[in-house]
Protein backbone atom coordinates (compact mmCIF):
# COMPACT_ATOMS: atom_id res chain seq x y z
CA UNK A 1 0.00 0.00 0.00
CA UNK A 2 0.90 3.73 -0.72
CA UNK A 3 2.25 5.41 2.76
CA UNK A 4 -0.23 8.24 2.28
CA UNK A 5 -3.36 6.92 0.62
CA UNK A 6 -4.98 4.03 1.04
CA UNK A 7 -4.10 2.93 -2.62
CA UNK A 8 -1.80 0.18 -4.13
CA UNK A 9 1.99 2.01 -4.36
CA UNK A 10 3.66 1.66 -7.77
CA UNK A 11 5.39 -2.16 -7.19
CA UNK A 12 1.95 -3.48 -6.43
CA UNK A 13 0.47 -1.74 -9.12
CA UNK A 14 2.82 -2.86 -11.49
CA UNK A 15 1.95 -6.20 -10.55
CA UNK A 16 -1.58 -5.68 -10.85
CA UNK A 17 -0.91 -4.63 -14.13
CA UNK A 18 0.84 -7.38 -15.56
CA UNK A 19 -1.68 -9.10 -13.92
CA UNK A 20 -4.55 -7.83 -16.13
CA UNK A 21 -2.25 -8.16 -18.84
CA UNK A 22 -2.27 -11.90 -18.63
CA UNK A 23 -6.05 -12.43 -18.57
CA UNK A 24 -6.69 -10.25 -21.33
CA UNK A 25 -4.43 -11.82 -23.56
CA UNK A 26 -5.20 -15.55 -22.38
CA UNK A 27 -9.19 -14.43 -22.55
CA UNK A 28 -9.21 -11.84 -25.65
CA UNK A 29 -10.94 -9.21 -23.11
CA UNK A 30 -9.58 -5.51 -23.47
CA UNK A 31 -8.54 -3.83 -20.78
CA UNK A 32 -7.08 -0.02 -20.62
CA UNK A 33 -4.87 1.72 -18.65
CA UNK A 34 -5.15 5.47 -17.44
CA UNK A 35 -2.55 7.60 -15.99
CA UNK A 36 -3.61 10.73 -13.86
CA UNK A 37 -1.45 13.91 -12.87
CA UNK A 38 -2.44 16.71 -10.76
CA UNK A 39 -2.16 19.75 -12.25
CA UNK A 40 -0.46 22.82 -10.58
CA UNK A 41 0.07 20.25 -7.42
CA UNK A 42 3.78 21.93 -6.66
CA UNK A 43 1.48 25.19 -6.43
CA UNK A 44 -0.65 24.09 -3.73
CA UNK A 45 1.92 22.63 -1.34
CA UNK A 46 4.11 25.85 -1.71
CA UNK A 47 0.92 28.71 -1.65
CA UNK A 48 -0.90 26.55 1.03
CA UNK A 49 1.72 23.83 3.06
CA UNK A 50 2.46 20.20 2.32
CA UNK A 51 -0.87 19.24 4.35
CA UNK A 52 -3.01 20.89 1.97
CA UNK A 53 -1.06 18.56 -0.42
CA UNK A 54 -1.68 15.69 1.52
CA UNK A 55 -5.54 16.75 1.41
CA UNK A 56 -5.15 17.12 -2.14
CA UNK A 57 -3.80 13.33 -2.41
CA UNK A 58 -6.33 11.99 -0.60
CA UNK A 59 -9.15 14.03 -2.23
CA UNK A 60 -7.92 12.50 -5.64
CA UNK A 61 -7.71 9.21 -3.96
CA UNK A 62 -11.12 8.80 -2.50
CA UNK A 63 -13.04 10.40 -6.10
CA UNK A 64 -11.28 7.73 -8.46
CA UNK A 65 -12.38 5.08 -6.07
CA UNK A 66 -15.85 6.16 -5.21
CA UNK A 67 -16.21 6.73 -9.30
CA UNK A 68 -14.66 3.23 -10.48
CA UNK A 69 -16.33 -0.37 -10.37
CA UNK A 70 -15.34 -2.54 -7.59
CA UNK A 71 -12.74 -4.64 -10.29
CA UNK A 72 -11.04 -2.18 -11.75
CA UNK A 73 -7.79 -0.94 -10.11
CA UNK A 74 -6.71 2.26 -8.27
CA UNK A 75 -2.87 2.91 -7.63
CA UNK A 76 -0.94 5.83 -6.55
CA UNK A 77 2.29 5.91 -8.66
CA UNK A 78 4.04 8.71 -6.50
CA UNK A 79 4.13 12.38 -6.09
CA UNK A 80 1.05 13.85 -7.85
CA UNK A 81 0.36 10.59 -10.00
CA UNK A 82 -2.06 8.12 -9.94
CA UNK A 83 -3.04 5.39 -12.41
CA UNK A 84 -6.29 3.38 -13.19
CA UNK A 85 -7.01 -0.10 -14.91
CA UNK A 86 -10.24 -0.36 -16.30
CA UNK A 87 -10.66 -3.98 -16.61
CA UNK A 88 -12.65 -5.36 -19.42
CA UNK A 89 -12.47 -1.40 -21.02
CA UNK A 90 -11.43 -0.92 -24.68
CA UNK A 91 -9.54 2.72 -25.56
CA UNK A 92 -12.64 4.46 -26.37
CA UNK A 93 -14.85 3.80 -23.06
CA UNK A 94 -11.62 4.51 -21.36
CA UNK A 95 -11.37 7.73 -22.97
CA UNK A 96 -14.96 8.10 -21.95
CA UNK A 97 -14.41 7.23 -18.12
CA UNK A 98 -11.30 9.06 -17.94
CA UNK A 99 -12.73 12.26 -19.00
CA UNK A 100 -15.74 11.50 -16.41
CA UNK A 101 -13.33 11.14 -13.45
CA UNK A 102 -11.49 14.70 -14.47
CA UNK A 103 -14.38 15.89 -14.28
CA UNK A 104 -15.27 14.51 -10.91
CA UNK A 105 -12.27 14.86 -9.07
CA UNK A 106 -12.42 18.38 -9.94
CA UNK A 107 -16.14 19.23 -9.10
CA UNK A 108 -15.44 20.46 -5.70
CA UNK A 109 -12.61 22.55 -4.27
CA UNK A 110 -10.44 20.57 -1.48
CA UNK A 111 -11.07 21.97 1.75
CA UNK A 112 -8.37 21.95 4.55
CA UNK A 113 -9.03 23.76 7.67
CA UNK A 114 -10.62 27.58 6.25
CA UNK A 115 -9.34 27.42 2.97
CA UNK A 116 -10.13 25.65 -0.41
CA UNK A 117 -7.70 24.86 -3.43
CA UNK A 118 -9.36 23.92 -6.60
CA UNK A 119 -8.24 20.24 -8.32
CA UNK A 120 -7.67 19.58 -11.50
CA UNK A 121 -6.28 16.86 -13.94
CA UNK A 122 -4.73 15.76 -16.76
CA UNK A 123 -4.89 12.41 -18.05
CA UNK A 124 -3.77 9.69 -20.66
CA UNK A 125 -5.22 6.38 -21.83
CA UNK A 126 -3.37 3.35 -23.29
CA UNK A 127 -4.88 0.19 -24.05
CA UNK A 128 -3.41 -2.28 -22.17
CA UNK A 129 -1.54 -4.61 -24.62
CA UNK A 130 -0.31 -8.21 -24.49
CA UNK A 131 2.94 -7.65 -26.27
CA UNK A 132 4.14 -4.76 -24.25
CA UNK A 133 5.84 -4.95 -20.77
CA UNK A 134 3.85 -3.15 -17.62
CA UNK A 135 6.70 -0.74 -17.28
CA UNK A 136 6.22 0.31 -21.39
CA UNK A 137 2.38 0.57 -20.78
CA UNK A 138 2.76 2.79 -18.12
CA UNK A 139 5.50 4.89 -20.34
CA UNK A 140 3.04 5.18 -22.96
CA UNK A 141 0.33 6.61 -20.53
CA UNK A 142 2.21 8.46 -19.10
CA UNK A 143 3.17 10.10 -22.42
CA UNK A 144 -0.34 10.68 -23.55
CA UNK A 145 -1.31 12.40 -20.02
CA UNK A 146 1.64 15.01 -20.98
CA UNK A 147 0.31 14.98 -24.68
CA UNK A 148 -3.49 15.99 -23.38
CA UNK A 149 -1.52 18.34 -20.33
CA UNK A 150 0.15 20.55 -23.40
CA UNK A 151 -3.71 20.19 -25.50
CA UNK A 152 -5.42 21.81 -22.16
CA UNK A 153 -2.58 24.49 -22.08
CA UNK A 154 -2.30 25.09 -25.33
CA UNK A 155 1.15 24.79 -25.86
CA UNK A 156 3.07 22.70 -28.61
CA UNK A 157 4.49 19.40 -28.19
CA UNK A 158 8.39 19.16 -27.51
Amino acid sequence: RDALTPLLNRRAFVRELSRVRTFSQRYGSPASLVYFDVDGFKGVNDRYGHAAGDACLHAVSERLTSNVRESDIVGRMGGDEFAVILVQTDAATAAAKAAGLAEAIGRTPVQFGDRSAPLHVSYGVREISADMDPETLIAEADAAMFAHKRERRGLEPR
